[in-house]
């Protein structure tokens, strides 16, 4: 006969202090650390705070909260944040990450009109995993839509499967918006997946970065595949929290995503009676 047992793999949890907005990078170490997080990732955008790395190891060191990851400035609203070149935002990153104790730096592939950038992206960031024990760890984009029109906005490819990277973070809303095959997706990467954003989507135009369960993402399915190869990367949760209608019921949307992902990365597997 054969007994359930539960396996859990050494992957964390952390909160992406994007989770908070428009609260603080300050108040999403707080949060982590009374939900019982295993740790942050740390967005790097418009709060002078996420942009200070004495300023966050002094709150990581406060609340007792590691910071696990540093997502480099990327979005269209940080194009200022660290330095207009892009190379110099993810040098900047990788410093920051080694001096934090972080082991992810998360990228975006470029924009298709930082044409410079983007002819030499993936030869780029495989030197610079070559200087430094940090991972490299290129996220998965969508196509912008507006209506019946699509556009093609990130180079090499919004798809960044189609590209040879050291490690990949796979976003569950995004492959929602893409209209992509998420557990397809993970099957490319391989174990190149070295870090994931957990949220889910309902294939909307818009990024919508919803609470784990409550879109048509693979969330569930996703997490006990992890479990059952043993990863041991980072499960982040990175979810949209701006319609909370108070502090008490954001929190509530971060424990519940929480409860969600520690649920599903507990893998019943059987193993014979001695």
């Amino acid at each position: 006969m054969a007994e359930p047992v539960v396996r859990i793999p050494d992957a964390k949890v952390a909160l992406s202090t994007a989770s908070v907005y428009p609260e603080s990078t300050a108040t999403a170490f707080e949060i982590a650390a009374r939900l019982g997080y295993d740790g942050v990732e740390v967005m790097v955008w418009t709060d002078p705070v996420s942009q200070d790395v004495e300023a966050l190891r002094r709150l990581s060191d406060y609340h007792r909260i590691p910071i696990l990851a540093v997502h480099a400035p990327c979005l269209l609203i940080t194009q200022r944040v660290w330095s207009t070149d892009p190379w110099v935002k993810l040098q900047r990153a990788k410093a920051a990450a080694e001096k934090l104790g972080a082991s992810t730096v998360v990228v975006h592939p470029p924009f298709r009109w930082q044409r410079n950038y983007a002819r030499d992206f993936v030869d780029g960031i495989w030197r610079m995993a070559e200087e430094t024990d940090v991972r490299f760890a290129v996220e998965n984009m969508y196509p912008w839509r507006y209506r019946d029109r699509e556009m093609l906005a990130y180079a090499p490819d919004w798809d960044v499967t189609k590209d040879d990277y050291r490690h990949f973070t796979v976003d569950l809303s995004h492959t929602a918006t893409a209209r992509t095959d998420a557990m397809q997706m993970i099957d490319r990467m391989g174990d190149r997946l070295g870090h994931v954003h957990l949220a889910d989507g309902k294939g909307s135009a818009k990024d919508e970065h919803l609470v784990p369960g409550r879109g048509t993402q693979p969330c569930a399915e996703l997490l006990e595949r992890l479990a059952a190869t043993g990863f041991d990367g980072h499960v982040v949760i990175e979810v949209n929290t701006r319609r909370a209608m108070s502090s008490a019921e954001r929190e509530a949307d971060l424990a519940e995503a929480l409860a969600f992902t520690r649920l599903h990365l507990a893998s019943a597997v059987r193993v014979p009676r001695s």
